[in-house]
C-alpha cells in the first residue's frame, strides 16, 4: 500500500508558495513509521505577507446581499469539488490520523453537506433585521468581525478545517488557516478545493508550521478572531495573547470526559457504547469517553465485557478495508499516551490490553482499560483508545468525582431508567451529555453545546458559528424625546 502524501505548500496572497523545509525532520506514516514527506514551516516574512493581505482585503462596507449571494454560490461549487475528491481526502486522513479508511470515507462523504450548510446560512440568516423600537427605524446588521486565524488539529484533519473555513468565509471573514504540523495533507486538499471554486482575493490563505507559526498569527493585532481546536497548554497561551486586544475566541480544548454507569445500566448497552466511544477515530476525539465511574456491583462484569470485546477487534494498517482500529496518529502523541498509561499504573491501576497488534512497526496500541487508580487523581486527558475504570457506590458519589475535575466538554450516562439517567446527566458540569450511546455527531441539529471551564471558550452549533465570525451592529434613528 502506497503511503505517498504531497509535500505541503503555502497559499499566501492569492498564490501558491513553497514552504520552508525543516532540516532532518520528516512526517511519518503512523502505520510503519516510514517518512512520507519533509516537515515544513512558514518563514516570518511569509506570515507577515499573509497578515498584511488579510488586513487589506477586509472591507465590511462591501458585505452586502450581492456579495453574500456570490459567496453562497461559491460554497456550493466548493461542495461539488470536494465531492469529487472524497477518496483523496479519505486516504490522506487515514494516512495522517491513523483512522481506518472505512471511517475516514464516511467523514469525507459528509464534508459537502457541511459546506452546503454554510451556503444555506448565507441565504437563510438575514444580514439586516428590523428591531422593535417604538416606531423608530432601528436595524441589526450582521457584520464579519475581521481577519480570522483558524488553527486545526491532527485528529480531524479534513472535517475541522472544512467546517471552520466554510463558516468563516460565509460570514465574510478573511481566513488564515494553519493546520497541525502532524497532519497537513488533508487541509491542503480542502484549500485546493476552495481555491478551485474561485474565491475572492484574500478570502483564504494557508500557512504551515508548528506552534511558533500559530503564535505569530494569534498574537497579531490584525487578527480579530481565533478559532482553535487542540491542547489546553496552547489554548491558554492563545487566550493570554488574545487578551491584549480582546480578540473573539473559540477554543475547544478537550478533557477527561466522565462516564457514569448507574446501578441499573444494561451491561451490553454500556459495554457496546463505551467500546464504540473509546475506539471511534482510534479514540482520538476530544469528546470520547475517558474516566468511567461505575457502580461497584458492575465494575467486574463491565471489565469482563469490555475485555472480551476488545480481544475481538481487528487492529492493523489504516488503509486495510477490514481494520477496525488503526495506529495512533504521530510519535509525540504515542509517547504521551504511553506516559499517561504509566501514570495510571503509578496510581495503582492494572492495565488490560487484550487486542492483538500487527507486526508493522507503527504506533499501535491495544485499546486499554486501566482499573483501580484513585479517581480523584486520574484527571489527565487520555485522547486515545484508553479509558480508566473506577468503582463508586452511588449516583451522588459519581457526580461528586466527575465534577471535582470537570471535563467541561462531554459526558456520558448509562442507565435503564432514562428519566433518572437524564436527571443525573443534567447535573454534570459539561456542555453535552449523552445517554446510553457515544455517537460522534452533536445530539441535535440545533445543539448549542457550550465548552465549560477547562474545555475552552465557545461551543458547537449553528448559532455558535454565527457568534464567532459575525458581530452585531445596531444602526437606527435616535429620538431626543426618549428619557435618558
Amino acid at each position: 500500500m502506497s503511503n505517498e502524501i504531497p509535500q505541503p505548500v503555502n497559499y499566501i496572497a492569492d498564490a501558491w508558495r513553497e514552504a520552508e523545509t525543516i532540516p532532518d525532520a520528516w512526517n511519518a506514516d503512523p502505520n510503519t513509521r516510514e517518512p512520507v514527506h519533509r516537515s515544513v514551516t512558514t518563514a516570518p516574512d511569509d506570515v507577515e505577507r499573509a497578515l498584511r493581505h488579510a488586513e487589506r482585503v477586509y472591507d465590511v462596507g462591501r458585505w452586502n446581499e450581492d456579495a453574500r449571494r456570490e459567496r453562497a454560490e461559491m460554497l456550493e461549487r466548493v461542495a461539488d469539488i470536494v465531492e469529487s475528491r472524497t477518496e483523496d481526502i479519505a486516504r490522506t486522513d487515514s494516512l495522517t490520523s491513523g483512522t481506518p479508511i472505512s471511517v475516514t470515507r464516511k467523514v469525507a462523504a459528509f464534508l459537502p453537506a457541511r459546506i452546503r450548510a454554510s451556503a444555506s446560512d448565507l441565504v437563510n440568516i438575514p444580514r439586516v433585521t428590523a428591531l422593535a423600537a417604538g416606531g423608530r427605524d432601528v436595524r441589526l446588521h450582521k457584520v464579519p468581525w475581521g481577519p480570522a486565524a483558524i488553527l486545526t488539529p491532527w485528529n480531524g484533519p479534513s472535517f475541522i478545517p472544512a467546517a471552520k473555513i466554510s463558516s468563516a468565509i460565509a460570514a465574510g471573514c478573511p481566513v488564515i488557516l494553519k493546520p497541525s504540523e502532524h497532519a497537513p495533507g488533508s487541509a491542503q486538499i480542502i484549500v485546493e478545493c476552495f481555491i478551485e471554486a474561485g474565491l475572492p482575493s484574500g478570502a483564504l490563505q494557508l500557512v504551515h508550521g508548528a506552534g511558533d507559526v500559530g503564535a505569530r498569527l494569534t498574537s497579531d493585532p490584525r487578527v480579530k478572531i481565533v478559532s482553535f481546536t487542540g491542547g489546553p497548554a496552547a489554548g491558554r497561551a492563545i487566550a493570554r495573547a488574545a487578551a491584549e486586544d480582546f480578540k473573539v475566541l473559540q477554543l475547544e480544548l478537550g478533557g477527561n470526559n466522565p462516564v457514569l454507569v448507574l446501578d441499573d445500566a444494561d451491561l451490553d448497552v454500556t459495554a457496546d457504547g463505551i467500546l464504540d466511544g473509546m475506539t471511534k477515530l482510534n479514540g482520538q476525539w476530544c469528546e470520547g469517553p475517558g474516566k468511567i465511574l461505575a457502580h461497584r456491583s458492575l465494575v467486574s462484569p463491565l471489565l469482563e465485557a469490555l475485555t472480551e470485546r476488545i480481544s475481538k477487534l481487528v487492529v492493523g494498517h489504516s488503509l486495510d478495508e477490514d481494520v477496525q482500529i488503526g495506529p495512533i496518529s504521530n510519535a509525540p502523541h504515542f509517547r504521551t499516551l504511553q506516559s499517561r498509561l504509566e501514570g495510571l499504573r503509578n496510581l495503582g491501576a492494572s492495565l488490560h490490553r487484550p487486542a492483538r497488534l500487527p507486526e508493522l512497526g507503527g504506533y499501535f496500541l491495544s485499546p486499554t482499560i486501566a482499573v483501580g487508580a484513585d479517581p480523584a487523581q486520574a484527571t489527565a486527558e487520555l485522547f486515545g483508545p484508553v479509558v480508566s475504570l473506577h468503582a463508586v457506590d452511588s449516583d451522588e458519589e459519581a457526580l461528586r468525582v466527575a465534577n471535582a475535575n470537570p471535563s467541561g466538554l462531554d459526558a456520558y450516562v448509562f442507565g435503564a431508567d432514562t428519566d433518572r439517567a437524564i436527571d443525573v446527566g443534567s447535573r454534570i458540569l459539561s456542555g453535552e451529555v449523552r445517554v446510553n450511546g457515544a455517537k460522534i455527531a452533536d445530539l441535535g441539529d440545533d445543539s448549542a453545546q457550550s465548552f465549560w471551564g477547562p474545555a475552552g471558550i465557545g461551543g458547537h452549533g449553528p448559532a455558535e458559528s454565527v457568534r464567532v465570525f459575525c458581530g452585531d451592529r445596531v444602526v437606527g434613528v435616535d429620538s431626543p424625546g426618549l428619557p435618558l
